[in-house]
């Protein structure tokens, strides 16, 4: 063989050579780059939460309005009520007042950013435009594995949607809310459907229909 075959099978080893070491690292970078999309997700779950209604042993709460307007959750309750406010805040005999008692099982706490009202039982194939949400006058926040409540109030009689509400409540029909949330830190934001259902010929009770993760696609949860 000579020289110049030598240098030949030389460069073709090199190049061979180096092919191998550009496969094998573009396996690791890709298998680092997964192995890092896993913890990520992991961390993200690990602070996801996820709000139910609470169970019918669970504890009653107390709600405050800001008007002196106090409402009592049952386990697995709803409110559903009309005047009986102080005065203030614009609190009004025709002030509606609604309330859900709220159970995060989730891993991460929920911060509550906004709510949507359907007077009726409320169905659609897909999520709310963010953009719909009625914010709160204040922070409602549920800890991971406890309880909490959802609070809402319609003040205004010049809304539409006061009418309907209290078309639905006088008359003991269902009503449905949308409860948009996130977690204290990562801000992945979930949209989470209530219907309430009249129980008896006072109480209310509460059942989740679904759970949308708005900020990740491809994560309906039914």
């Amino acid at each position: 063989m000579t020289a110049t075959d030598w240098n030949t099978l030389a460069s073709v080893a090199t190049a061979l050579g180096t092919l191998v070491l550009a496969v094998a690292t573009f396996a690791a970078i890709r298998t680092a780059s997964r192995a890092a999309r896993i913890a990520e997700r992991a961390m993200i779950a690990g602070l996801s939460p996820v709000l139910m209604p609470t169970r019918l042993e669970d504890a009653t709460q107390k709600v405050n309005f800001g008007d002196r307007k106090w409402v009592v959750l049952p386990g697995g309750g709803a409110v559903a009520e009309i005047g009986g406010g102080d005065g203030s805040m614009g609190a009004t005999d025709d002030v509606i007042y609604l309330a859900i008692a709220l159970r995060n099982a989730g891993t991460g706490m929920a911060v509550l950013h906004g709510w949507i009202l359907y007077p009726g039982w409320h169905r659609s194939d897909g999520p709310p435009d963010p953009d719909r949400f009625r914010q709160h006058t204040r922070d409602l926040y549920v800890p991971s594995g406890d309880i909490g409540f959802w609070q809402g109030a319609l003040r205004d009689r010049s809304e539409p949607l006061h009418a309907e509400a209290h078309r639905v409540i006088e008359a003991r029909e269902p009503w449905t809310v949308d409860l948009m949330y996130g977690d204290h830190e990562v801000g992945e934001r979930v949209i989470s459907r209530f219907t309430v259902f009249p129980r008896g010929d006072q109480d209310w009770v509460a059942s989740s229909t679904r759970h949308w993760n708005i900020d990740r696609a491809g994560t309906v949860r039914n």
